[in-house]
């Protein structure tokens, strides 16, 4: 049994994915729990509406004193909740490809009876500013672990971003899949995004000066221009498409702030070189150990 888990809260007024994504992932899930943070904005009918028995809704209250600890808290209580031996994680403003989904099935049945393999990774596309360019620099992930084992002991970790094992926090033995993630968080127009950057201001104190700076870089809610923005050249989620269609009709200023380099630019163009040559991104953080 492959069990799916999810949390959200304000989707509506964030403007979240989190229907196609949730229909992502129950391509191959038997049931996907949501953890509904209290909303205002109606994200609890949005969920419902999804309309599939596989999907159960947890309602909570949501503890921000912890910080973007709290994410991590509520991502255990939904991952808790799943009666599967593995667990797909996807977060609300993330999509998983059709192709990926397909991959990760596969996956998941081969790799049940080899005890070193804790978790699946899947490759991210970090969309930018609008649906046709996506964020490359080595301060974007390129993967993370998104499908982890239920019968061990592993735990969301920090802001649930990822993973970890046991109280010591060791981190995940992984494999890659290839499966690709879509995250379209910072993809949109300006007013959602100027929401979501006060939420994460709020949320994620100690990222206050970055999330201020990226906010800084436009008055209208814009974001700042940041190096090796790619243009996207492939297809989107198939459930995803009717979302990114409706907001492709609505008039919109250019999100993305001009271009303006600074010298601390050079480094992320450099890792950049080294990547492309050797297949190695140096300085990369990983919350896992490729097995």
């Amino acid at each position: 049994m492959l069990s799916g888990f999810t949390i959200v809260r304000n989707a509506v007024s964030l403007d979240y994915p989190i229907v196609p994504a949730l229909r992502s992932i129950l391509e191959i899930c038997d049931e996907v729990i949501v953890n509904v943070g209290q909303s205002a904005d109606g994200t609890r009918d949005l969920v419902a509406a999804v309309d599939d028995p596989r999907v159960r809704i947890i309602d909570s209250v949501w503890d921000f004193s912890r910080g973007s600890g709290v994410l991590a808290l509520e991502t255990e209580r939904a991952m808790r909740a799943c009666r599967g031996v593995w667990g797909l994680y996807i977060q609300a403003d993330e999509v998983l490809h059709e192709t990926g989904a397909a991959i990760l099935q596969e996956r998941v049945q081969a790799c049940g009876t080899d005890p070193r393999v804790e978790g699946l990774l899947v490759d991210y596309r970090h969309f930018y500013g609008d649906f046709d360019t996506v964020a490359t620099n080595r301060h974007w992930y390129r993967r993370e672990v998104r499908c982890v084992r239920l019968d061990r002991d592993i735990r969301s970790y920090q802001d649930a971003q990822g993973f970890r094992v046991g109280s010591a926090l060791r981190r995940v033995r992984a494999r890659v899949t290839g499966a690709q993630m879509f995250h379209y968080g910072w993809a949109g127009a300006s007013q959602s995004l100027a929401r979501k950057l006060a939420v994460s201001q709020q949320i994620f104190t100690e990222a206050g000066a970055r999330l201020g700076q990226r906010a800084a870089a436009r008055r209208d809610g814009g974001l700042e221009w940041t190096p090796l923005l790619r243009r996207f050249e492939g297809t989107h989620p198939r459930v995803a498409q009717d979302w990114i269609a409706a907001r492709r009709c609505l008039p919109a200023a250019p999100v993305v702030a001009p271009r303006r380099l600074r010298l601390g630019h050079l480094r992320l163009y450099a890792s950049d070189w080294i990547e492309r040559l050797t297949g190695a991104r140096v300085f990369e953080y990983r919350n896992y150990v490729e097995v």
